[in-house]
């Protein structure tokens, strides 16, 4: 099954690589963990464009593709085919890092038993309301329960935001056991830059990047951005992760407020398309909404980190995982989740005061420098390692 035993293993139900932040994530996760280890198995979701099998460097990367449509028979075939792949690892695993409690529920069972590492950027039972609303409570219930099974018996966690270690500590997890590595953000080299003409055209306007999920605050962004059309030339830019049919609902709400002509959208950018939009933007935002998704769980948004690292000034939700990276005033303006009338004063606010704009968009970058580059994220990680590998 495996070309070569490895000595590491990183597991993923997500898509990889992809332009979600979850991409971006699980590659430099990844890569932390195979230079510490000389090389190993990534284990992710695949499709009809990735290889199912492929070598590159150091790393063997084994893809998952399912013919389930349903969430938990697929998580249940991912879980299966990784028992697989541990089977033909034999004895020569020495750590499992993981991202979800499926990869976990296979390797924490499995009889040839390693230092196993979970990292929490999210959960099921908590998540998956938002994207499946007629999910039952007996289901998430049981999804629960395997989360609990792993969590208790991962020997190290590690999550982005001490919103979600408290979280972890309220359901009985020890605070000892959780080491708290907030995402981290490139800092962009702006100067000498050649900007897409496009990009350049569309200024002045505002900056959303990122999924489309409900919890992300698409409509109160939309609804923010009707109250501010007196602001002559604004426009707002969306640029999507991948497309999706409930970008059509937002389209038809743009139109239906009347500021669908002032409105660009753009899907599947790459990092590199992506950052003219970025560094173009007289401000970014990120309107997240208050729900059990972001306040119980919450989140590191990586949308807020790659603003400040670009120095533009972000707009978020003021929410208590928001705040462990943004100081309302300082970084950037905190508003209200859930509320557009809030975002559109603080849009106004920012358009009008170009000097409030300037000042925002440099304590963001010098923020990130000093904390939240990926080189800290990695540093971090590294001590994990160091400490769980003695």
């Amino acid at each position: 099954m495996l070309q070569r035993p490895p000595r590491a293993l990183y597991s993923a139900f997500d898509r990889f690589p992809s332009r979600k932040g979850a991409g971006v994530h699980i590659a430099r996760f990844a890569r932390t963990l195979f230079d510490y280890t000389g090389g190993g198995l990534l284990y992710a979701l695949g499709g009809d464009d990735f290889p199912a099998h492929q070598i590159e460097d150091d790393v063997e990367i084994v893809r998952f593709s399912s013919p389930f449509d349903n969430y938990l028979e697929r998580a249940g075939a991912f879980a299966d085919r990784l028992g697989v792949l541990l089977d033909s690892a034999g004895d020569s695993l020495r750590v499992a890092h993981f991202r979800d409690p499926w990869s976990g529920l296979a390797i924490v069972t499995h009889p040839h038993r390693c230092r196993t590492i979970f990292e929490v950027n999210g959960l099921p039972s908590i998540e998956l309301p938002s994207a499946y609303p007629a999910a039952a409570p007996s289901t998430l219930e049981k999804i629960a329960r395997v989360e609990q099974f792993v969590l208790e018996r991962a020997d190290a966690i590690v999550t982005p935001a001490m919103t979600i270690r408290d979280h972890l500590i309220g359901r009985g997890i020890a605070a000892a056991k959780i080491d708290v590595i907030p995402n981290g953000a490139d800092v962009a080299q702006i100067d000498g830059q050649h900007d897409d003409d496009e990009a350049i055209a569309a200024k002045p306007y505002i900056l959303y990047f990122g999924s489309l999920h409900p919890w992300q605050g698409i409509e109160n962004l939309i609804r923010a951005f009707a109250r501010v059309r007196d602001l002559e030339h604004l426009q707002l830019v969306l640029c999507c992760s991948h497309e999706s049919r409930q970008a059509k609902a937002y389209m038809r709400l743009a139109e239906k407020l009347e500021v669908a002509p002032r409105v660009i959208w753009r899907f599947g950018l790459s990092a590199a398309q992506l950052a003219p939009w970025l560094r173009n933007a007289m401000l970014s935002v990120a309107p997240l909404t208050e729900c059990a998704r972001n306040i119980v769980q919450g989140c590191s948004p990586l949308k807020i980190l790659e603003a400040m690292a670009a120095g533009v000034p972000v707009i978020a939700s003021d929410l208590p995982a928001v705040r462990e990276l943004v100081t309302d005033g300082v970084e950037g303006l905190l508003v209200q989740p859930d509320r557009p009338a809030a975002l559109a004063r603080a849009i106004r606010i920012l358009f009008e005061y170009p000097d409030l704009r300037a000042s925002l968009g440099g304590e963001g970058r010098r923020r990130v420098e000093s904390t939240f580059t990926w080189e800290h994220a990695a540093a971090r990680l590294r001590a994990v390692y160091l400490r769980e590998l003695q």
